[in-house]
């Protein structure tokens, strides 16, 4: 059987094991996040300063508006049995 004084010291080495590595966890848990956060605000950054330039750039030079193209009429029904009334088909 362990010595209890054995026991109790090897429970309180864990606990301690334990808690180092929950600091480090959370250390690193921190920093990622610092990091995460300092890329979000570069990339901001950068996509506002892409928008400015092509708002300007839009500014300085405005398209000409697009026409759409016209869809062609599709033939209805009755233009159909109108075209057939002289053919043997019907």
């Amino acid at each position: 059987m362990a010595n209890p004084k054995t026991a109790t010291a090897e429970a309180q080495f864990k606990k301690e094991a334990r808690a180092q590595d929950g600091k480090k966890a959370m250390a690193e848990y921190e920093q990622a996040g610092l990091a995460m956060r300092a890329k979000t605000a570069k990339l901001r950054e950068l996509r506002l300063a892409r928008d400015a330039e092509l708002a300007a750039a839009e500014a300085a030079n405005p398209a000409a508006k697009k026409t759409k193209k016209a869809k062609p009429k599709l033939p209805t029904i009755s233009a159909f049995h109108r075209d057939q009334e002289g053919s043997r088909n019907r």
